[in-house]
């Protein structure tokens, strides 16, 4: 302390040390067993470093050791808030290396399926992000109307979270008879909540304030971190797989017509009444990332009105599943489909054994964390979790 000539002023010489933080792994806001040592002084974080690995469960490995048939109930476990998609990706991987084209019938019911899987998966990232900010009442609603895909998911192979139902060479099952009806009159209930949604937490003052302007990733960052999905789309890049991909995958949605939610030309397409984007939001912040996902329910509720007319019209078998031991060709095969959070890639080579040599997996999620760091620096302590939760991660994913 040192006192200076003004007799009323004294000067102090304050010094402040970083602390380290622990977040997680068993904290609410890091979405499953995600730990996040925060380097903070005061209220400002300056590093954040993400400690993976709490479920890693060999799934790889395991996969070395077993048929790609075997392996579909491994797949349901990486990404588990969207497993139908996880099934699609290794079946269509497969399918790739066997030079296998699955019936049209088995195409279309692979669209309807994976794109309530999608729905099911934006209103869980929805609902939790709700959490995340404090808020209750969203997830709820969420949750209300999630139920109501996994009674549809459950009529049709019998499970609500890891189905293995989407497999190689098409699905276990046809869809059962009233199914269809069902399902048109669920997206009929659920098209109009999307506007209570934009009520609770898009246009929501309180929710604007702690997303618009937080975590702003612009697009070269985005594409320099290989982050991908609505995380990608969220800044502004206009990449989706299910138009930019590879022939085997985007001809599962041949003739379909759909838009990809991304922000162009400072707007997002207008075929819905949307919420106009706020005046302090900033493309690739917290709620652009937010509101891609909101977007894209609704382009999923168009897709799925479409499978099923396409569906109903189309004659034939819904696909005939792999046999068990089959052997597959020698070889290997690589794919990526636009699951929920992004660009999920499969990759297999096989010696001409029913086995595969190796079994590899690409996780979206694993890209999409790995730029938290950049997006948190400098940010407040309370606003990681906003950070963390806009990119939408699964745990089963990235440790597999």
């Amino acid at each position: 302390m040192a006192i200076v000539d003004d007799p009323r002023t004294i000067e102090f010489d304050v010094r402040t040390d970083e602390m380290l933080v622990n977040m997680g792994p068993q904290h609410p806001s890091t979405h499953g067993v995600l730990r996040l040592v925060l380097r903070t002084d005061g209220e400002i974080v300056s590093e954040v470093t993400p400690h993976i690995g709490y479920l890693h469960r060999c799934a790889e490995k395991i996969g070395e050791n077993l048929t790609p048939r075997q392996w579909i109930p491994y797949t349901d476990r990486m990404d588990y808030l969207a497993a139908m998609n996880m099934n699609l990706g290794w079946a269509l991987t497969i399918e790739k290396l066997l030079k296998y084209e699955p019936p049209e019938k088995g195409r279309h019911l692979r669209v309807i399926i994976a794109e309530l899987g999608r729905i099911a998966s934006h209103l869980v990232g929805m609902g939790a992000y709700g959490l995340d900010l404090g808020t209750f009442s969203p997830f709820l609603y969420a949750f209300r109307e999630r139920e109501k895909i996994l009674d549809l998911f459950e009529e049709a192979c019998g499970a609500r979270l890891t189905y293995s139902y989407i497999t190689v060479g098409g699905a276990t099952a046809d869809l059962p008879p009233g199914w269809l009806p069902k399902c048109e009159a669920f997206l009929d209930e659920l098209e109009p909540i999307i506007a209570e949604y934009h009520a609770l937490l898009t246009t929501n003052a309180i929710f604007i304030k702690r997303t618009a302007g937080v975590g702003v990733m612009p697009a070269a960052q985005a594409i320099d971190f290989g982050t991908s999905g609505p995380v990608l789309r969220g800044s502004g890049v206009d990449h989706d797989l299910r138009r930019d991909g590879e022939e085997i995958y985007t001809a599962m949605y041949d003739g379909y017509a759909f838009e990809v939610i991304a922000e162009k030309n400072g707007h997002y397409p207008k075929d819905h009444d949307y919420p106009a984007v706020p005046k302090e939001a900033v493309l690739g912040d917290c709620w652009h990332r937010f509101y891609v996902r909101m977007l894209e329910v609704v382009q999923s509720i168009d897709l799925v009105r479409q499978s099923i007319d396409r569906y109903s019209r189309a004659s034939g078998s819904h696909g005939e599943p792999m046999k068990l031991n089959q052997k597959l060709p020698k070889g290997e095969a690589y794919l990526e489909t636009e699951a929920p959070r992004g660009q999920m890639g499969f990759y297999v080579v096989s010696n001409g054994e029913a086995i595969p040599w190796r079994a590899r997996a690409r996780s979206s999620s694993f890209c999409n964390l790995s730029v938290a760091t950049e997006l948190c620096r400098g940010c407040l302590i309370a606003d990681v979790p906003a950070i963390v939760g806009s990119l939408d991660i699964v745990m089963g994913e990235i440790d597999r």
